[in-house]
């Protein structure tokens, strides 16, 4: 990607959006100064430019998904909830631009973290039709792998596994500067 057209892009998805707290209500969770369970973790958040965590969670269709399944197609990954506004007034936008690209090789991850699982997600994907992959993230560890702290935050990787944009806060992706990115991203092999 040549220099201004990374500067472009990180511009257009560099500006602010709204978010949630990463707890409904911006309660505290429950665990609230009780330490983590030992779960492997980077000293640092994933970083753009830097190649992604690999994963495996368990998907809304009950089979496990790794990060690295991806490899070769340009990956949003999202984290969001049910309860999150601004998280619901996204998806509908994230579901076209998934049947728009996924063609062109655009494979979406939403990655939940309600703690209920299935049991209001699936409901959920069912309302709004939703066709892309959702995983479940029901202990937060792959949040605290990328350092996620509020919602809905959305993570490009490249066909080659490296993060190229870390997007706070919900957006409309079917503005053209945010198509335009994306299509940016899916020309490079």
């Amino acid at each position: 990607m040549s220099l201004p057209i990374a500067v472009l892009v990180g511009v257009l998805f560099s500006a602010g959006g709204l978010g949630c707290d990463s707890a409904p209500g911006g309660e505290a969770p429950e665990n609230a100064g009780v330490a983590a369970p030992a779960v492997p973790v980077l000293t640092e958040a994933p970083r753009v430019g830097h190649l992604a965590p690999d994963f495996v969670l368990t998907t809304l269709d009950g089979r496990e998904v790794h990060l690295s399944d991806y490899r070769g197609h340009v990956l949003f990954l999202n984290f969001w909830a049910t309860w999150c506004g601004p998280c619901k007034v996204e998806m509908p936008a994230i579901e076209r631009l998934y049947r728009e690209y996924r063609r062109q090789g655009l494979a979406i991850l939403a990655v939940s973290t309600d703690l209920e699982g299935p049991g209001v997600t699936r409901p959920y994907r069912d309302a709004l039709g939703l066709t892309f992959t959702i995983a479940h993230d029901p202990e937060a560890v792959v949040m605290r792998l990328y350092g996620v702290r509020t919602l809905p935050v959305t993570f490009l990787v490249d066909r080659q596994g490296v993060i190229t944009h870390q997007i706070f806060g919900a957006r409309d992706w079917q503005e053209p500067e945010a198509r335009d990115g994306i299509r940016r991203l899916l020309q490079v092999q």
